[in-house]
């Protein structure tokens, strides 16, 4: 079975286990009632809907994924929105800065 994502329960449960605040930001993710801002959602680090593997499908927070859109990591990262909130090559989740790596 997948989510609506195409994502298998398998992975799913997988990436929900890894990443309990956001690989970019470091937010604690809330329910989506509490603020949409924080709340988590899914993120193709390679904004390729077909790469659905542990190394692609991260959780992220609702904001930085809306801020960084199509983007590349790397573009990103240099964006007035990393740089007001310090989230840096350095400062992502070890699953990005492996994305950074490879890019």
């Amino acid at each position: 079975m997948a989510n609506k994502w195409n994502i298998p329960d398998w992975l799913e449960n997988e990436v929900r286990k890894r990443d309990r605040a956001c690989v970019y930001c470091g937010i604690e993710f809330t329910p989506a009632k509490i603020s949409k801002k924080s709340a988590a959602s899914w993120e193709h680090i390679i904004n390729d809907a077909t790469i659905i593997t542990r190394e692609n499908i991260v959780l992220c927070c609702c904001g930085c994924n809306a801020s960084k859109g199509q983007k590349q990591i790397s573009t990103w990262l240099q964006s007035n929105y990393c740089k007001d909130r310090g989230i840096t090559a350095d400062s992502v989740a070890p699953i990005i800065k492996q994305a950074i790596a490879s890019e």
